[in-house]
């Protein structure tokens, strides 16, 4: 099932946070997140799995920014957030899609006990100037049946800020 605003509503402050929390941008069942107006661009190419890619940092300053087709910017949400009992989902806004602008790759899927920014792997299909604080993403959130862990995931728990892939840490295992 999943939750309806009413019930998101209801339930701010015990199973979700969401931080900073308006109530301008809850939906019927969802919420809007906005994008942050920080950036990450990977610098070398290839890129490897197995090691940390260096990347260099973007601001997308108040007259906008140019995305190219063929680039992964890696963004964040402006909000964190916190969930408990629930599972969040994250699916950008249909008019951002309608844009040509992807808003995640495959990582829309958040963990019971989830909590900080969402990163975002940002792409378009055609040029587009994008600005910061733009309601780009929703989440909603799906009831759990059954016995919860909560994640605890070292690589991206509690993160401050634009997280990179972290997939090189499962070759060190």
């Amino acid at each position: 099932m999943i939750l309806t605003g009413k019930e998101i509503q209801k339930r701010i402050g015990k199973d979700i946070i969401i931080a900073p929390y308006s109530e301008k941008q809850l939906n019927p069942n969802s919420y809007n997140l906005r994008l942050h107006e920080e950036l990450l661009v990977y610098t070398e190419l290839p890129l490897d799995m197995k090691k940390p890619n260096p990347a260099e940092r973007l601001i997308i300053p108040e007259t906008g920014l140019l995305l190219k087709p063929g680039v992964l910017y890696l963004g964040r949400t402006l909000e964190s957030t916190e969930t408990y009992n629930l599972v969040p989902m994250l699916e950008g806004r249909s008019s951002i899609g309608r844009l040509g602008m992807l808003v995640h790759v495959t990582a829309g899927f958040g963990d019971v006990g989830f909590k900080g920014f969402w990163t975002l792997e940002i792409s378009v299909i055609q040029p587009l100037i994008i600005y910061p604080g733009v309601e780009v993403c929703q989440i909603f959130y799906h009831t759990v049946e059954g016995q919860i862990t909560e994640y605890s995931s070292g690589k991206y728990q509690a993160n401050q800020g634009i997280q990179p892939s972290m997939l090189y840490k499962d070759f060190e295992k």
